[in-house]
């Protein structure tokens, strides 16, 4: 069985995660896609709680029937993988092309390809130099593969701005995440 991992903080989740997801399990041939949330990233801050991130990304994943969402208590990719017990040859995991320029930065990024293969996304316009530059860097360039995704423009920290002020989400996260973020407060006042 073909299973893609996309892991992040999704906080929140947004059109350009669906998008990405939506596209991985297309190029791919995906069985199973496995959403992972980090409870407490390595790397950034988070502002809501996990179970409310929890369920923001079960919602907005939820047109996905290959999706599965699942909490991550790993705050680094190396760790879930190491205790997730893939199959390097039938794993990948998905990450958009901004992460993948500072994949040489992650945590045992070598490693990392010896537990799975990586699907980087790549959006019309992105600079491809910045991509061949860190795969120049690898010890297995080989085991990671370039797609294509539809250009996206939507950032969780301009959502979380947006939220801030109680403008509208609509255009940027999917109807059910925007509801639940009015609906709870969700990012007024740091929460």
């Amino acid at each position: 069985m073909t299973t893609g991992i996309l892991g992040g903080a999704f906080d929140p989740p947004h059109v350009g995660h669906v998008v990405l997801a939506r596209e991985a399990i297309r190029h791919f041939a995906l069985e199973r896609l496995l959403v992972l949330v980090v409870s407490a990233p390595g790397h950034k801050r988070v502002e809501a709680d996990v179970e409310r991130r929890l369920e923001l990304a079960r919602l907005a994943f939820a047109d996905l029937p290959r999706a599965e969402v699942a909490r991550d208590d790993h705050a680094f990719t190396i760790d879930s993988l190491e205790a997730g017990g893939f199959d390097p040859d039938e794993t990948v995991f998905v990450v958009g092309a901004d992460e993948f320029a500072d994949f040489t930065t992650w945590r045992k990024p070598d490693e990392i390809l010896e537990h799975v293969r990586l699907g980087v996304a790549t959006r019309p316009g992105y600079r491809r130099d910045r991509l061949d530059a860190v795969l120049g860097g690898l010890r297995r360039p080989d085991r990671v593969e370039l797609f294509e995704i539809p250009a996206v423009r939507a950032s969780s920290t301009e959502i979380r701005a947006l939220a801030a002020r109680g403008e509208p989400l609509d255009a940027l996260v999917p109807p059910a995440v925007a509801r639940l973020v009015v609906e709870l407060g969700l990012y007024h006042d740091g929460c």
